[in-house]
C-alpha cells in the first residue's frame, strides 16, 4: 500500500493559511464571477489569515467586508450563486451557524433539489473550527458532523497546506454548495500553538484535490486510524511513537465527509482488522458512529477487535485549559485507544 497522491510534487513550502489564499487567488484570477465576502475578510485578511492580501489584489468590489449579520450576507451569497456567480462566503466561527442555519440548510442546500435540478448554487461556505486555545464553549466546536448529516451540501475538511489549496479550488469549481471547514490548529499562524506540519510543500500551479477521496497518509499493518483535520497530525505523532513499540498504524485522512470515501476505509480495515476513529466533533450521532456503522453494515467480520472511538464527549467545550484538553482527542487518548485495539 502506498500513500495516496494529493497534488503535484513540489518543494515550495507554505502555511495552510497561505495555501488557502493562493487557491482563492488563482480562481479569482481565472474566473471573474468568483468573489469573497464575510466579516473581516478585507483589510484584516480574515482573523485566521484565510483571506490575507485579497483586498489589495482584487479591490472592494470582489472582496467585501460585511456587517455582523450572518443571515444577511450568507443569503446574499446564495442569491449571487443562483444568478450564476461563484461566491466564497466566510462564517467567522462555525459556532455561529445557529444564527444563519435557515439560509444554509433551507436555502443553500435545498434550492437545487426544490427546483428539480434546474437551479444550481455554486458557492463555498468557509468557516473556522476547533478547540485547544481556551476559546470557550461558543468558539471551539467543530460541528462538521452536523453539516454532513444534512443533505444537499458537500463537506470538506483539509488537514494540510497542499489539500487546503487543492480542496479550495475543487470547491470553487464545483456546481454544488460546498462547506469548507478549516481548523485553526492547522493554519500555521505564528500566534497560535505551532503545528510542525502546518507548513509543507504546495505546488505553484492550480490543481484540484478530489472531493470525496480520502488519503492514506501513513500506511500500516496493525490498526487503522480514521480521522480528519488536526487529529490527523495527532494520529501521525502517535503512529511514530508506537512504531518504536512494534505497533504499525495506518492513518486515513478522510478529507471529505460528503461524499464519504467508504471504499478506502473498508479496504484499510480489511487489511488491518482493527479500527480507531478519532474525531474532534461530539461523539454521539456523528462521524465516528458513521464510520463504525459503515464497517458493520458492509462486513462486521472485517474487525478482529471491537472498534474504538476517541471523540469529544457530549459536553460543551470547557474554557479552562486543563478541562479542555481532557475532552479533546489528544495524542494520549489516541495512544491508549490504539494500544487497547491492538492488545484485544
Amino acid at each position: 500500500m502506498t500513500v495516496t497522491e494529493t497534488s503535484p510534487v513540489s518543494t515550495r513550502r507554505l502555511t495552510t493559511a497561505k495555501a488557502m489564499v493562493e487557491g482563492i487567488t488563482q480562481e479569482m484570477e481565472r474566473d471573474a464571477d468568483v468573489f469573497v465576502m464575510g466579516e473581516d475578510v478585507g483589510a484584516y485578511g480574515g482573523i485566521f489569515s484565510s483571506t490575507t492580501g485579497l483586498l489589495d489584489r482584487f479591490g472592494p468590489t470582489r472582496v467585501m467586508d460585511t456587517p455582523i449579520s450572518e443571515t444577511a450576507f450568507i443569503g446574499t451569497a446564495i442569491g449571487a450563486a443562483v444568478e450564476g456567480m461563484r461566491p466564497i462566503v466566510e462564517l467567522m466561527f462555525v459556532d455561529f451557524f445557529g444564527v444563519c442555519m435557515d439560509q444554509i440548510y433551507n436555502h443553500m442546500a435545498k434550492i437545487h433539489f426544490e427546483s428539480g435540478g434546474n437551479v444550481r448554487v455554486p458557492m463555498v461556505l468557509t468557516t473556522a473550527v476547533g478547540g485547544g486555545y481556551s476559546d470557550g464553549a461558543q468558539h471551539s466546536q467543530c460541528l462538521w458532523g452536523t453539516f454532513a448529516h444534512l443533505p444537499g451540501m458537500k463537506v470538506v475538511v483539509p488537514s494540510n497546506p497542499a489539500d487546503a489549496k487543492g480542496l479550495m479550488i475543487s470547491a470553487i469549481r464545483d456546481d454544488n454548495p460546498v462547506v469548507y471547514l478549516f481548523h485553526k490548529g492547522v493554519m500555521g499562524l505564528p500566534w497560535m500553538a505551532k503545528n510542525p506540519r502546518s507548513i509543507a510543500p504546495v505546488p505553484e500551479e492550480a490543481y484540484e484535490t478530489p472531493i470525496g477521496k480520502a488519503n492514506i497518509v501513513r500506511p500500516g499493518r496493525d490498526v487503522t486510524i480514521v480521522t480528519l483535520s488536526l487529529s490527523v497530525h495527532h494520529a501521525l505523532d502517535v503512529a511514530d511513537d508506537l512504531a518504536a513499540e512494534g505497533i504499525d498504524c495506518e492513518v486515513v485522512d478522510l478529507r471529505s465527509l460528503v461524499p464519504l470515501d467508504t471504499a478506502t476505509v473498508l479496504d484499510s480495515v480489511g487489511r488491518t482488522g482493527r479500527l480507531v476513529v478519532v474525531d474532534e466533533d461530539y461523539q454521539s450521532f456523528g462521524v465516528s458512529g458513521e464510520i463504525i456503522a459503515t464497517i458493520a453494515e458492509h462486513d462486521p467480520g472485517l474487525l478482529r477487535a471491537r472498534a474504538r472511538r476517541v471523540c469529544v464527549p457530549d459536553v460543551p467545550i470547557p474554557y479552562a485549559r486543563s478541562l479542555e484538553y481532557t475532552v479533546l482527542p489528544t495524542a494520549d487518548r489516541i495512544r491508549q485507544a490504539v494500544r487497547e485495539a491492538v492488545q484485544a
